[in-house]
């Protein structure tokens, strides 16, 4: 073969430091936005949903194979939060809690795991982060 084919999905997720709700709508609608342009821009990624609610982010996109994923994460959480700061978009100081998690995700569920991120305000009528945290750790055996 003389070129590397590579499709890998990951559902990224992460939360603010102390799960602590400082992303309101306003900052959503930016924070997705800025993200997904780092994440196209400085990585050659494939973006299909950014979303989250108060306390943490949910992001679907194709892994490059260029880039490692904690690479990526650092990259983006780092200067995301940096970004936040000193734009003023936030009335405390932002912050990501360290940790995150990542999940690989099938070709066939890439839909499914979209729709699931697009409905974040949905979901979160119904359970909390903790609890919505909890049960991807389950189906993910880890833990």
């Amino acid at each position: 073969m003389s070129h590397s084919n590579v499709k890998i999905w990951i559902h990224l997720i992460f939360s603010t430091k102390d799960r602590i709700p400082l992303i309101n709508e306003s900052l959503q609608e930016k924070l997705s936005n800025h993200i997904r342009h780092k994440l196209i821009n400085d990585f050659n990624c494939v973006v299909e949903e950014i979303n989250g609610y108060k306390d943490h982010l949910h992001i679907l996109f194709g892994l490059c194979q260029n880039f490692a994923l904690e690479n990526i994460v650092q990259n983006i959480k780092g200067e995301s939060s940096h970004w936040i700061n000193q734009n003023n978009l936030s009335n405390h100081k932002f912050v990501w809690q360290t940790g995150y998690c990542a999940f690989s995700i099938s070709v066939d569920k890439v839909d499914k795991v979209k729709n699931y991120i697009a409905n974040q305000k949905t979901h979160h009528t119904k359970l909390t982060f903790k609890e919505e945290y909890s049960r991807f750790l389950k189906i993910y055996g880890i833990s």
